[in-house]
């Protein structure tokens, strides 16, 4: 199996789609109730490229396996360097290191456009994503108890960081 991660391509907007909305009804990973359709994550995607920040696939033999992106973390100027970031894989290639390959491509860019600090916003029953972030070197920098609503639970957030340094 070889994995290569590339910049997004329009071409792969609909298995960027079907991997959120998998998430949408099947997890926590996305606190969205309702599915995407097309138009809407064509133009997230397109949004974020025309702010200059990256859009990564990761693809094995000719089929997109997963994907990983940041945008503005908050939308006030200071907030300039930070970025919040996130990495999906298929359901069916997960544990097989793609994550780990466009984790490591979103740290290589964030370095090369001179940002300062990565964060991300996990699931705190996501536990193997927090120790994914981990392997990083993410720190768990905060939780913010009951800050989301899904499957008729109350889900914490936990905010883990990277400084770029």
């Amino acid at each position: 199996m070889e994995v290569q991660i590339r910049p997004f391509e329009i071409k792969d907007t609909q298995s960027i789609l079907d991997i959120i909305n998998y998430n949408i009804l099947n997890s926590t990973a996305l606190y969205d109730y309702k599915i995407r359709d097309y138009e809407t994550q064509k133009t997230i995607l397109e949004d974020k490229i025309n702010k200059g920040f990256p859009v990564f696939v990761a693809e094995c033999d000719g089929k997109l396996v997963g994907f990983g992106m940041y945008s503005e973390f908050r939308f006030r100027e200071a907030y300039k360097y930070t970025v919040e970031h996130s990495v999906y894989v298929s359901p069916n290639e997960m544990g097989k290191g793609i994550g780990k390959m466009i984790m490591a491509q979103l740290i290589i860019q964030a370095k090369a456009q001179g940002l300062h600090t990565m964060i991300g916003v996990i699931d705190s029953e996501n536990k193997s994503s927090i120790t994914f972030h981990e392997q990083f070197g993410f720190k768990t920098v905060g939780i913010i108890k009951e800050s989301g609503y899904k499957f008729d639970r109350w889900l914490d957030s936990v905010f883990m960081q990277l400084l770029l340094e």
